[in-house]
């Protein structure tokens, strides 16, 4: 009896979705959004990688790099599929694929192991299980031997989004890797389509820990030693693992892609690529949501409350309210409780475009949408005008907000459903269905839920300033300071 091969699972986690706006925002983005099926992104692709356990290979738990802000996201959408993670590793800034991978290679080598690690994007959807599992077996039994292997989709059309993979012809399976290409322009990509030999880069790659180490070593040892930097001062709270701030803030950005991956092919590093054909999707814009969708008669994607009459080849997502649309073609049309967004689905890219100016505006709608997930639950601001904002406020059994108080606003809560433990200043009083309390402005008060069923709570903020920075915060379970 062999010994299993030792296989670690890596998500990256990290990105920001901006072409999917209104839906994705830079506190929401689209790993963490169900586009697809009844789960999101991120947990499809850890579900995908759980699946790729059996005899040969024992899968360990899986490791995630990404934003600090998303963190108690990740372990939320984690815990809905019962996945307790190895660890979480916080990036403190965005820093691209390649000083991701690395942290996760340093973590998957901290117990002096070295196992194959799976790697791939929160963000991508794959119809095919059977024929996706199929394909990382193969990379993984390459990638034992020491290979460094990337999966490339086997294109079905000539596409001008996606850099491309050249197969050097002859030299078995997987394939050596001869060459990448970057995006092609339309008739480049059309010849690359006929001439056969040419895959889609998917971003995901199979390698051992010890290779990408000795890869970025060779070919940028400058992030290697700013990575390593980073990791010496590393934090570990619970599953979380936080690199030194200061130290990662000094990696430079790049991609796995431009570090390692494009310099390999006639290096003393052996690259291949195993093709994959099993309904690959990135969904990296609205045009691809559509794709990917479940189409009427007219080829039309409806999610929400939507009507469409005299309607053809379009999408349309409703979060909020009623939707219609008549007389149209070709369009996306993307409504939340503050945004609508109406483009004509072949500029469906774009949409990254209103975001800049969003974000060039300090405009809040780039950065959350009107209901913000917190830890503790969530919050959906509902109303507000000068010197006054409501908020419906929901809080998860056992969880509690911090010991907290405002400077330049008084609070009213009452309860809607479930019981509040509500410390108010030096009391502490239990509340119920219809029952209420002040929160004066000054005052040190917290909101904590002990029944077994959601708390939820209006709560009605007045003053001078309301915005979510006017929080001191004295006592927090979630390590928070602001």
């Amino acid at each position: 009896m062999t010994d299993k091969t030792s296989v670690v699972p890596v998500i990256m986690a990290g990105g920001s979705g901006t072409r999917l706006w209104p839906l994705s925002r830079a506190g929401f983005p689209k790993q963490f959004l169900v586009l697809s099926g009844d789960s999101s992104l991120f947990q499809q692709a850890a579900q995908r990688l759980a699946d790729l356990a059996g005899p040969d290979l024992a899968v360990q738990p899986l490791v995630v790099v990404g934003n600090a802000e998303h963190r108690f996201l990740t372990l939320e959408q984690l815990r809905e599929i019962r996945q307790e993670p190895a660890a979480v590793l916080l990036e403190p800034a965005g820093r691209n694929t390649a000083p991701a991978l690395t942290l996760a290679a340093l973590q998957a080598r901290a117990d002096g192991a070295d196992p194959v690690m799976v790697v791939t994007p929160a963000d991508q959807t794959v119809a095919d299980g059977a024929a996706f599992n199929a394909a990382l077996r193969q990379a993984v039994a390459q990638a034992a031997q020491g290979s460094i292997v990337i999966l490339g989709v086997t294109p079905d059309k000539p596409e001008t989004g996606y850099g491309y993979i050249r197969a050097e012809a002859g030299s078995g399976s997987p394939a050596k890797v001869a060459r990448f290409v970057e995006k092609p322009d339309a008739a480049t990509a059309a010849a690359y389509l006929a001439e056969g030999g040419y895959t889609w880069n998917s971003g995901m790659f199979v390698l051992r820990a010890s290779v990408w180490l000795a890869a970025l070593a060779q070919f940028r040892p400058d992030i290697l030693r700013a990575c390593e930097a980073a990791w010496a001062g590393r934090q570990a709270d619970g599953r979380f693992v936080r690199p030194d701030k200061a130290a990662f803030e000094a990696v430079p950005s790049e991609s796995v892609d431009y570090a390692v991956m494009e310099r390999c092919p006639g290096s003393a590093f052996d690259i291949r690529v195993v093709p994959l054909a099993a309904g690959w999707n990135d969904l990296g814009a609205w045009d691809a949501v559509w794709q990917v969708g479940a189409q009427d008669e007219a080829g039309n994607v409806a999610a929400g409350d939507v009507m469409l009459h005299d309607t053809e080849r379009t999408l349309v997502h409703a979060s909020s309210r009623l939707v219609t649309t008549v007389g149209v073609r070709d369009l996306v049309v993307v409504e939340t409780s503050d945004s609508v967004m109406v483009a004509d689905r072949s500029r469906s890219q774009d949409v990254k475009h209103i975001v800049n100016r969003l974000a060039a505006g300090g405009r809040s709608e780039q950065l959350l949408h009107r209901k913000v997930h917190r830890p503790w639950g969530w919050y959906d601001s509902i109303d507000m005008g000068p010197r006054f904002q409501v908020k419906r406020i929901m809080v998860k059994p056992g969880a509690s907000l911090s010991l907290q108080m405002h400077h330049h606003r008084a609070e009213h809560w009452i309860v809607v459903s479930g019981t509040a433990e509500i410390t108010n200043g030096d009391k502490t009083l239990l509340l119920t269905e219809n029952q209420s309390t002040y929160i004066p402005l000054g005052q040190v008060h917290r909101l904590a839920n002990p029944g077994k069923v959601d708390l939820e709570i209006v709560e009605v903020q007045s003053g001078s300033y309301l915005g979510e920075d006017d929080i001191v915060r004295f006592e927090d379970t979630y390590g928070r300071t602001s």
